[in-house]
């Protein structure tokens, strides 16, 4: 307590801790003691007791005196004390806030500099956004990047910045409520600056909060133009470069391909010639020599071309439930004729293996042809095992093959050879590489098994050592399915005949293989219907008709192709039979490669007798 002039009638426990006096010391001395030297020449005491005695309070921060001379931050309150109207002293209250007022200094000299650091910062636009949107803060950076001051911009809603076809979407609504919602907002996109020029921006906005209320929005920008040119520049130099390593590939290929195929179109051609020749002179002896000749070429012929199409992943599948320990085990025989006798051949064919869904077909297609390449591995000799396991594939390992996580069948094929060392193992899948002498290999193989289990939905793997071998895994997904067990129908000397008012309607544009097909379908007692086009063929699927079954060619000419019509079609006929016959087939018209129901697929080119016996197990199936 202070008298009226300000001297101090009582002092407490408090008084005596802060300041250092004890309560002898300091009764009827001048409270002014308290102040520093500087506040008692402006007069601050007698200031505040007449502030005090006006106005009923005198509250203030300022520096105080300790007994022993330090100084102390001090929060005072002087309230005036009057009994029956009269003034009869003062009520004096301190507090010390001098560790508060030291974490104050600090907290504003932390937001000081960083108001200057980001005022400063040139590089990014930085800026506050109220809860709608609009701008209430804008440094230097943003200045820059955008155009605008600070006297044009505050009070404008951010939208200004975004292109007239994402405000028409709604984008920076969007944008915020994401912030809103999820704390942040990141993209990169188009942005508008002052003068209506373009430039590729990163932005980021963040949701401020407050105590749990939402206070507004802090957004970045970042101009990122000329990365994205720079990026773009490298993206179609990259694409130039990928394109010219890919005509040299082809262009290393051409010369092989061309004098393979000349040979087989010589020995068709030639055995055709032969064939008429002796017809022609009714020579009917020894016929079956020139026709099993130009069998062999055009199988051969249609092998490569497979081997292309694989290589590209354009091949159709015909996936079916497949045991791949019998497949393996079926092949034994023709896989140790082909590797000759000095080949130790072994299988490790693993118990309770899963089934996988695949082209059983490709399948024995890609395992002859590891073993062929383990055979010129081994030119001396050594050990080839063909090994099957279930594997199942979690996190990082399934991460580490490429794959999704699951359940996979693992069909692997080592020898004991060469081996091959890193920076050739990691080419071995690449098309047209090889490292067999010119003539002697394509480089298609492994490029072909690659497209195979990638189209089959798994994967395929390398392990090789020089010296030491190599191994190949085929990684195919587990089928849950059963297996199809049915045995290929037997050889018959007798084409399979129709039964009664069976139809089938055959769309194709090439002539020969229209025609062709009718005659053989003619034959075995068919109703055959020959249409050129998908338009054509759709005439036909849409009137009242009957049609068994539906052989049509994919790559049709015109606006509907054989995909499109059978697509049609089923919309009236839903259980309409379909038979594609196709040289090529696109990944656009079959998608992933794999077959609706009631549809087929058979490879040109293919006998007459593939074509009678599917035909007739088409049209018999359920």
């Amino acid at each position: 307590m202070l008298d009226r002039s300000g001297h101090v009638m009582s002092w407490n426990s408090g008084a005596e801790h802060i300041k250092g006096y004890t309560a002898d010391e300091i009764i009827g001395e001048h409270f002014s003691r308290f102040y520093v030297e500087e506040d008692r020449a402006a007069g601050l005491p007698a200031k505040a007791l007449k502030t005090a005695t006006e106005t009923g309070r005198f509250s203030a921060e300022a520096w105080r005196m300790r007994k022993d001379g330090t100084r102390f931050w001090a929060m005072v309150v002087i309230d005036a004390i009057y009994q029956d109207g009269q003034l009869i002293g003062f009520a004096k209250i301190t507090r010390d806030m001098t560790e508060q007022r030291k974490a104050q200094l600090v907290a504003m000299e932390s937001e000081r500099r960083f108001r200057l650091l980001v005022e400063g910062v040139t590089d990014y636009a930085i800026y506050m956004l109220d809860t709608n949107g609009r701008v209430s803060n804008w440094n230097a950076g943003a200045e820059r990047i955008k155009g605008y001051t600070l006297a044009d911009i505050v009070g404008q809603h951010f939208s200004r910045f975004y292109t007239p076809e994402d405000i028409e979407s709604g984008l920076p609504w969007r944008a915020l409520e994401t912030a809103r919602s999820q704390g942040r907002y990141e993209a990169e996109g188009w942005r508008c600056r002052k003068d209506g020029t373009r430039f590729w921006a990163s932005v980021v906005i963040d949701a401020i909060y407050d105590e749990g209320t939402l206070v507004g929005f802090a957004k970045i920008t970042r101009d990122l133009t000329e990365r994205r040119e720079a990026q773009q520049q490298l993206e179609q130099s990259r694409e130039l470069l990928f394109q010219a390593q890919k005509m040299e590939a082809v262009g290393q290929l051409t010369g092989g391909l061309a004098h393979d195929f000349n040979n087989l179109l010589t020995g068709i051609s030639g055995s055709l010639e032969l064939l008429k020749a002796r017809v022609s002179q009714g020579r009917l002896d020894d016929l079956d020599r020139y026709i099993n000749s130009a069998q062999g070429a055009a199988n051969r012929a249609a092998a490569l071309t497979h081997r292309l199409l694989a290589f590209a992943r354009r091949q159709t599948l015909d996936p079916k439930p497949t045991r791949p320990n019998k497949l393996a085990a079926d092949m034994v025989d023709m896989v140790q004729r082909t590797v000759g006798p000095g080949i130790q051949l072994e299988t490790v064919l693993a118990p309770g293996l899963w089934l996988t869904l695949c082209d059983p077909n490709q399948l024995e297609n890609a395992i002859l042809n590891l073993c062929i390449n383990a055979r010129d591995a081994m030119p001396d000799g050594g050990r080839l095992t063909i090994e099957t396991s279930n594997i199942r594939l979690e996190g990082a390992a399934a991460r580490q093959h490429d794959l999704e996580p699951g359940e996979y069948v693992a069909v692997a094929v080592a020898d004991t050879g060469t081996g091959m060392p890193p920076d050739v193992a990691e080419r071995a899948f690449d098309p047209f590489f090889t490292t067999k002498p010119t003539g002697q290999g394509t480089g298609l193989g492994l490029s072909m098994i690659y497209g195979f289990a990638k189209q089959s939905g798994g994967q395929v793997r390398i392990r090789s050592e020089v010296g030491r071998g190599t191994a190949v895994t085929i990684f195919l997904p587990r089928h849950l399915g059963e297996a199809d067990e049915a045995t290929p129908p037997p050889r018959r000397v007798s084409l399979p005949r129709a039964e009664a008012e069976q139809t089938v309607l055959v769309v194709d544009d090439e002539l020969t293989v229209r025609m062709l097909v009718a005659e053989v379908l003619e034959e075995l007692g068919y109703v055959a219907i020959e249409a050129a086009d998908g338009a054509s063929g759709l005439k036909v699927l849409q009137s009242d008709v009957p049609v068994d079954l539906l052989i049509t060619d994919i790559g049709l000419p015109g606006h509907v192709n054989g995909r499109q019509m059978a697509d049609v079609a089923r919309q009236t006929r839903p259980a309409l039979k379909v038979l594609f016959i196709t040289g090529y087939a696109e990944s656009a018209v079959l998608g992933n490669g794999m077959l609706e129901p009631n549809t087929h697929v058979l490879t040109k080119p293919f006998s007459m007798e593939a074509l009678a016996n599917r035909i007739k197990a088409i049209i018999t199936s359920a």
